[in-house]
């Protein structure tokens, strides 16, 4: 694993704004030639993103993929090489055929019209995705000639600037890489208070906070029955990791414990708002909360890494419920080190909510942020992708 170098991602959200892929780049010092980039994001991947859960892979590099072909032992499931159009010519078909024999896909960036016409017998039939600037002039165009070729090609945007395009493509099929997911706002989505349902999850999560009896909370969660379905299908998903038949909501709520259910809790709550309810931005608040929680297991006591969950889950919450999060801190007791860190970035917890929100950002400071909480970028890298496989694996 390359020293030095943090993992960014990016979504890959579809119009369904599910996430089906996420875009892979190094960030950091030393830098390394594009081909060492990929070399080692694909070792990375052989060694730490268990096989095909993550969805499509594409491996970035600044100035390109080699397109007379890279050779590796072991190809990543659904990984796909970026290539540079403005590197390619005729005699890049038998290095693009090789990388395709290997297993890997492969998607075109920067092409245009006159690309597209040009090596359509050639170049394009190799390729599996064209990657296409948000307001290309060929956009229309390009998208017509991907859905017939043969076989079609799967066409994604660089970068949504915002949700407004996202909504804009979505009736064309296309979807694309969401950078700035969890800092862009969806308009629509600004309320003034919780839902009823929302109301009743934090009376829930109170009680959890306040070691109410055991009885009472199956007392309390008798009264929502898609609440109780809704636990006994978390509770048996690989995310849990228990092998023990469940026989009754008591049964559920001791086996999980305090801790797990308010975690619980706390992820439901942000499926509430169904307004402007967005499964990529939940997966992304489950991703911030396992990083954070990794990254502190060995620095902190349990109970403070178990409060880190929460800090990287709430800290997407008024974007989930669409309200701010000033108001749903304030209807639960928390702990103060986590508000502290929820309104300020600061405190104990905010230097690792910090570092995990650099790691979705492109020109994020990983490196400084890693080297003030003394974690190696192996140690930072090995927790971010083990948040990305387990929160693939939360069922709700």
């Amino acid at each position: 694993m390359p020293e030095n170098k943090y993992l960014v991602r990016a979504p890959l959200m579809d119009p369904k704004q599910h996430v089906s892929g996420y875009k892979l780049a190094w960030r950091g010092l030393p830098p390394s030639s594009d081909l060492e980039d990929v070399r080692q994001l694909l070792a990375f991947a052989n060694e730490r993103i268990p096989p095909g859960e993550l969805g499509l892979l594409f491996l970035d590099a600044e100035r390109g993929i080699p397109s007379g072909g890279i050779s590796v032992e072991k190809v990543p499931r659904g990984a796909v090489l970026m290539l540079d159009c403005a590197d390619l010519s005729e005699e890049s078909a038998t290095g693009m055929a090789s990388m395709r024999e290997q297993g890997f896909r492969l998607a075109l960036r920067g092409a245009d019209l006159a690309f597209m016409e040009l090596h359509a017998e050639t170049l394009v039939p190799l390729a599996t995705h064209i990657e296409l600037p948000h307001g290309h002039p060929d956009f229309a165009a390009i998208v017509a000639l991907a859905k017939h070729a043969e076989p079609p090609l799967s066409v994604v945007i660089k970068t949504f600037p915002g949700w407004r395009e996202f909504d804009a493509c979505v009736p064309l099929g296309v979807g694309g890489f969401f950078p700035t997911l969890c800092t862009t706002p969806r308009p629509e989505n600004a309320g003034t208070a919780l839902s009823p349902q929302g109301v009743f999850i934090l009376q829930l999560m109170q009680m959890v906070q306040d070691n109410a009896d055991v009885r009472l909370l199956e007392n309390v969660l008798k009264r929502d029955a898609a609440l109780s379905y809704k636990l006994f299908r978390y509770i048996n998903s690989p995310a849990f990791g228990i092998e023990v038949e469940i026989e009754s909501l008591r049964h559920a709520v001791t086996m999980m414990g305090y801790n797990p259910l308010f975690r619980w809790l706390s992820v439901l709550l942000a499926t509430t708002n169904t307004k402007g309810y967005s499964q990529a931005l939940l997966q992304a608040a489950i991703i911030r909360g396992r990083f954070a929680e990794l990254l502190g297991k060995d620095l902190l006591p349990r109970a403070d890494a178990e409060h880190l969950f929460f800090v990287g889950m709430f800290s997407l919450l008024d974007q989930l419920l669409g309200i701010p999060l000033e108001k749903v801190i304030s209807e639960i007791v928390l702990p103060d080190t986590v508000a502290q860190a929820l309104l300020h970035r600061e405190g104990v917890f905010g230097p690792f909510l910090t570092l995990v929100e650099a790691c979705e950002q492109p020109e994020g400071r990983a490196a400084e942020l890693a080297e003030t909480l003394m974690l190696t970028s192996t140690r930072v890298n090995q927790a971010h992708v083990a948040a990305l496989a387990w929160a693939h694996t939360v069922s709700l």
